[in-house]
């Protein structure tokens, strides 16, 4: 009865709220307390510390990693206009496979773990970092908030496309009710292209049109073989407007290019995130033994994450403008990190408890950005579309990339 009777005084309200207030509030604190300048000895061997020969290479990293940036984000925004390199091409599908491939273990390998790393610090306080993974935690939460705005995104644009069209006399026409179950709509007098909603330039499909997708399938009733060359053989209904009547939601362009401009937008804001913080710690290191691997490993990441968003800028179809601003933005983000670094070097302490939690918190969200990013819509994206399902030559080449572009990126986890 004594237990009962102190359950219930613990449950009822006023003492309920009491102590959860009590507890939030040492929770805080101690967080608070926590993030207080304490420091730790740092990591680097006195052997290998050189700030003179340090200075010269971080210099010699700003140059490369730029020119890795630039050149990586270029090819695919100057090589749409070329046969070779268009964005249709299959060329281009299979080094986007490499790119995703990249991106993907830059997430869960290097991002995730150096986040990991960082909130498991034996400089932190035992209380709360070593009682709950928040590394996991903060890479969840930031796959759920970029599918979040994947989605709003997503809407805006189809709204903000949507009412640009509806003023030039463009009709809508509901089908559906009668025999036509699809309830599809139409708008404008456009005819059909081949495309389904949600199919993107050269036969990718985005991961929220897949529904629509299967709709399609379900109405049309019999394919033929000629569906992989784009053409679609329908059965005949016995009402005469055919099957040109609206699976596409206007032109299947606009509808790729809607769903580009905002994987290009979430993408760069996942890769800047980690782009800062990879800078900063190469700027503040005084170990030429550090920094030499790091050179290579982060021009290679840095080149293929830009062809990645290339690609996606490229898509996307931005007015030039906006394109030159978005890739010089990437461009400069990690020699900025490393020239920030560089000036406050000489005060800056990475092993402090403030600049561990910080880079734990900003890596673990940046893995789970990257990692939505990779297999949503990048590999998903293009994997799962008619156009590699069609072509075994090009699927075989694209997996072949993709792990490769994995696997590569995984092993310069050795030195970086």
């Amino acid at each position: 009865m004594l237990f009962l009777e102190e359950l219930w005084q613990f449950l009822s309200l006023g003492g309920f709220v009491d102590k959860t207030r009590l507890s939030a509030g040492f929770f805080l604190q101690t967080v608070s307390e926590s993030m207080a300048n304490s420091t730790c000895q740092s990591g680097e061997s006195d052997i290998c510390r050189d700030e003179s020969a340090a200075l010269g290479l971080k210099l010699i990293a700003i140059a490369s990693i730029l020119i890795a940036g630039v050149g990586g984000i270029a090819i695919p925004l100057i090589g749409k206009h070329r046969r070779l390199l268009r964005t249709d091409g299959s060329l281009f599908v299979a080094a986007k496979a490499f790119a995703a491939g990249v991106i993907l273990s830059t997430g869960f390998v290097h991002m995730l773990s150096g986040g990991s790393e960082a909130l498991s610090n034996p400089c932190l306080p035992k209380f709360p970092w070593s009682k709950f993974p928040f590394c996991g935690f903060f890479a969840m939460v930031a796959a759920l908030l970029t599918l979040l705005v994947d989605f709003v995104g997503t809407q805006y644009y189809e709204r903000k496309q949507g009412k640009k069209t509806r003023p030039n006399g463009e009709e809508q026409i509901r089908v559906g009710s009668g025999e036509d179950e699809a309830g599809i709509v139409r708008v404008g007098s456009k005819e059909w292209n081949g495309k389904v909603f949600g199919e993107e330039e050269g036969g990718g499909m985005h991961i929220v049109g897949m529904h629509a997708h299967a709709a399609h399938h379900r109405h049309s009733h019999g394919q033929e073989q000629g569906a992989c060359d784009g053409h679609v053989t329908e059965v005949g209904h016995g009402h005469g407007h055919g099957h040109g009547h609206g699976h596409g939601f206007g032109d299947g362009d606009e509808e790729g290019g809607v769903r580009h401009v905002v994987v290009s937008q979430v993408l760069e804001l996942g890769i800047v995130s980690h782009s800062v913080i990879i800078g900063l710690s190469l700027g503040v290191s005084q170990s030429p033994c550090t920094i030499r691997p790091l050179i290579a490993a982060l021009s290679f990441h840095q080149f293929f994450e830009g062809f990645a968003l290339g690609g996606c800028i490229s898509q996307a179809q931005f007015k030039t403008l906006s394109t030159t601003i978005m890739a010089c933005f990437f461009a400069i983000t990690t020699p900025m990190g490393i020239g920030i670094g560089i000036a406050i070097a000489s005060f800056y302490n990475p092993h402090s408890t403030g600049a561990l939690v910080t880079e734990g918190i900003l890596d673990s969200l940046s893995a789970g950005i990257l990692v939505y990013m990779a297999l949503v819509d990048l590999i998903a994206a293009d994997f799962l579309s008619k156009r590699m399902s069609c072509n075994f030559r090009l699927q075989v080449v694209s997996y072949f990339m993709l792990f490769l572009g994995a696997g590569l990126m995984s092993l310069l986890a050795i030195w970086a």
